[in-house]
């Protein structure tokens, strides 16, 4: 997804940007959701789905041509895994993609007129979260490795409606990206996580995205005649 044409400079700038508006728009639009919802919970995750796969359909049009548009440690695992990104480069993306997250996360704060510095109290432990976000993970690295073999210009699209999707048939509402619970874990807001529940979920995103990475590997192994 990466293009070398970019200078290493402008593909961090684009990893660092495009995860900052992901946060900005995950956390903020759980706040607008919440304080117009009038209490129902089901309403105010609806407007959090809706703009979180529109701003992610969004920004891989923008920045995809940049920097490949990952916005996610997990995603720059897989691409690490599939060498098509260096241990060095990666470390940098993912360095980018948190601070993006963090400074996104403190301008939807700051937009809504909140404390910027907090710790989330939303407790989001236990193993169907955990699995869930594994299966999460797992489906949006299938989705990304599965599109860019066929189809690489809807991977957009696809990326967008899995996320949406992803809100409403996991119980952990498909977190699904290292960067975006670590920036969650800082907001004690509609879209928070416990700090302390936050490594259990990383460790699950990670290892859906190396489980993808090596069933799409063998996906793309089959030869005429093999089995």
């Amino acid at each position: 997804m990466a293009q070398e044409s970019y200078s290493g400079s402008r593909r961090l700038a684009a990893e660092a940007l495009g995860t900052f508006f992901l946060l900005a728009t995950v956390v903020g639009s759980g706040i607008m959701g919440e304080n117009l919802a009038g209490g129902n919970a089901a309403i105010a995750l609806l407007g959090n789905t809706i703009a979180t796969g529109a701003i992610l359909a969004v920004l891989i049009l923008v920045f995809g041509p940049i920097s490949g548009a990952h916005f996610n440690p997990a995603v720059t695992l897989a691409f690490l895994l599939r060498r098509e990104i260096k241990g060095g480069e990666a470390l940098l993306f993912v360095g980018a993609q948190l601070l993006g997250g963090l400074l996104g996360m403190l301008a939807a704060h700051a937009m809504f007129e909140l404390p910027l510095l907090q710790a989330s109290s939303h407790a989001r432990g236990g193993g169907a979260q955990w699995f869930s976000e594994f299966i999460a993970t797992f489906g949006l690295v299938a989705t990304i490795l599965g599109c860019l073999r066929v189809r690489a210009e809807a991977i957009p699209y696809a990326v967008g409606l899995y996320i949406t999707a992803g809100y409403w048939f996991t119980v952990s509402t498909s977190f699904a990206n290292p960067a975006v619970t670590i920036a969650r874990s800082f907001t004690d807001t509609f879209s928070g996580i416990l700090p302390a529940h936050a490594p259990a979920f990383i460790l699950a995103q990670l290892l859906g995205a190396a489980t993808a990475t090596l069933v799409f590997a063998w996906f793309g192994s089959n030869k005429p005649g093999s089995r």
